[in-house]
């Protein structure tokens, strides 16, 4: 399927679009535990998938400014769409660095392609003529219920166990339905298997070129971004997003109580922590959309992902205990947004220790210190 080429500057309204068709459904996503075929529709339709595309596939060639603002729009809406339109987007940029016969293959017949990723290498790949023979099975796949491609991590023996991506188009991987989180239900988070598949050399490449920003096969400044620039933001808004939607919400279940001073001073702070936490990640689109890459801003930017995440969830958790018993109630959206950004913060790719965020920002003050 595709649709007429979506321009940057139509992204806004694209994504309010999707955000309230994203809303009426998000209960009933939650509870389905997938996203609603209207949304899907909505979703390919919306610019997301072709923001990183380049112009010649029909694609946006958008800013990473633009897409955070788009993804906090939805996000304030359904979490989960928010987070599977953000690592849609995230996807379609690191497709970009397959060779050029893959680009092609992907998006020779529209920039909308939706691609899921298995970042972390969890299968093995061996050498044959003209490509490689994969297998494994990948955890946490998110949108994988409506992915036209998966692009999936893995060790090549042959190559010293260096880690490639590789792509493969629905039909030719398995998909297991494991997904049974407390939060982000929506996102359809399974495990992909791959059974001793065929890939050719043109859906493959090494996973080292993600992480330095270096592409080989495109010059465009958004397809030569280091992972440590962007990696852990991409994961961070959606949860930043959620928690300006669930501080609507609890403000709707206040609206014509009476409220106390010490609910009032819990709500400012709540209110603080999120708008803190936005600046942080528009901070990071900032820093990359410039290409300020050095060292002390890519580890501040890992820092500002796990920090925004930490503020997010400690505001969520306040505002549940602002809005008391009403804001549990099952038929309501704040203990929606409250599991899904408990969830959503307690990713790998926002712990401080993981991403050596800690690490890396420490050195980088210190460094600086006169």
């Amino acid at each position: 399927m595709t649709v007429a080429t979506l321009s940057a500057r139509e992204l806004p309204a694209a994504a309010d679009r999707l955000a309230g068709l994203a809303a009426e459904h998000a209960a009933a996503a939650d509870t389905a535990g997938r996203l609603s075929p209207e949304v899907v529709t909505a979703l390919r339709a919306s610019g997301f998938a072709r923001h990183f595309v380049a112009a010649r596939w029909g694609g946006t060639e958008g800013t990473v400014a633009d897409l955070v603002q788009g993804v906090l729009r939805v996000s304030a809406s359904c979490a989960a769409t928010g987070w599977c339109v953000a690592l849609l987007a995230a996807s379609s940029r690191y497709a970009a660095h397959l060779p050029e016969q893959g680009h092609e293959k992907l998006w020779g017949s529209g920039a909308d392609a939706l691609i899921a990723t298995g970042l972390v290498p969890t299968g093995t790949a061996g050498r044959t003529e003209n490509g490689y023979r994969l297998s494994g099975r990948w955890h946490y796949v998110s949108g994988i219920d409506f992915a036209d491609w998966v692009l999936l991590c893995a060790n090549v023996p042959e190559e010293d166990a260096r880690p490639r991506f590789f792509a493969l188009p629905r039909g030719t991987f398995g998909v297991v339905q494991s997904w049974d989180c407390v939060g982000m239900r929506a996102t359809g988070s399974h495990t992909v298997v791959v059974d001793d598949v065929f890939v050719p050399a043109h859906l493959s490449f090494a996973r080292s070129e993600m992480e330095s920003g270096t592409n080989s096969w495109s010059r465009l400044p958004v397809h030569n971004i280091p992972f440590q620039a962007i990696g852990a933001t991409t994961f961070a808004v959606p949860a930043v997003g959620a928690a300006e939607g669930a501080l609507a919400a609890a403000v709707r279940v206040l609206k014509g109580k009476r409220i106390t001073e010490a609910v009032q001073i819990d709500l400012v702070r709540a209110s603080a922590r999120i708008d803190s936490a936005r600046h942080l990640v528009e901070q990071n689109a900032s820093v990359i959309d410039d290409r300020a890459f050095q060292p002390n801003l890519l580890a501040r930017n890992q820092r500002n992902a796990s920090f925004a995440g930490e503020q997010a969830a400690e505001a969520v958790a306040a505002l549940v205990r602002v809005a008391g018993t009403a804001g549990l109630s099952d038929s309501g959206d704040l203990q929606r947004f409250w599991r899904d950004v408990t969830t959503a913060t307690s990713h790998v790719a926002l712990r401080y220790d993981i991403t050596r965020a800690a690490a890396n920002y420490s050195t980088a003050l210190i460094e600086q210190a006169i």
